[in-house]
């Protein structure tokens, strides 16, 4: 009897032991985009045995609303802008960005700022050397760099998009440096 209990006990610790070791303790969940903290207001006063309604409670942030952006560019105003949004080039192998590229990002960013009904996809492209998936992730980490620069100069990160084309889409054809450092970009579309 006693080594039911001790094996039941032993049984059940190792059972939690094992449910507890796999639980997942994420603070950032891989496909959550990271969003930069924001400051608090200044508390409310509230008056002894008053009742507070759950949206007037201090400290806690106002329920999310959808976004009213309106993301339809009438077809002129995208290709204009599409023409203004300066392309941003890369080395190879690399999503670091350049001066140059900050300096066209710092133009992009006015550009959409002025423009507050715009939102903006950032298209990352890679030259053909490399397999397709890994050309296909320096294509997201392009995008992402642009994005998370732009979102730093102050654009909206809910007005921002980003998509990796890897090597499908090359700018110049070709099998030199000269065709490659073409096609290692970030292009900056206007979505319809």
């Amino acid at each position: 009897m006693k080594k039911n209990r001790v094996g039941l006990v032993l049984f059940v610790s190792c059972f939690m032991f094992v449910v507890g070791g796999c639980a997942s303790n994420e603070i950032v969940k891989k496909d959550e985009p990271i969003t930069p903290a924001t400051k608090t207001t200044a508390q409310a006063k509230v008056e002894p045995g008053k009742m507070i309604k759950p949206s007037e409670q201090p400290g806690k942030p106002a329920p999310i609303k959808q976004s009213t952006v309106d993301s339809s560019v009438p077809s002129q105003n995208a290709d204009k802008f599409n023409v203004a949004l300066a392309r941003i080039y890369f080395d190879f192998d690399s999503y670091n960005l350049s001066p140059e590229a900050r300096s066209a990002l710092q133009k992009n960013m006015e550009i959409i700022e002025n423009s507050s009904a715009t939102v903006v996809r950032i298209e990352g492209n890679c030259d053909e050397r490399g397999s397709a998936e890994y050309n296909l992730a320096l294509g997201e980490k392009r995008a992402k760099a642009a994005m998370q620069y732009l979102v730093t100069l102050g654009i909206p990160e809910k007005r921002l998009s980003v998509i990796s084309y890897g090597k499908e889409r090359p700018a110049v054809q070709g099998n030199d440096e000269s065709a490659w450092s073409k096609n290692r970009r970030d292009e900056f579309v206007i979505q319809k």
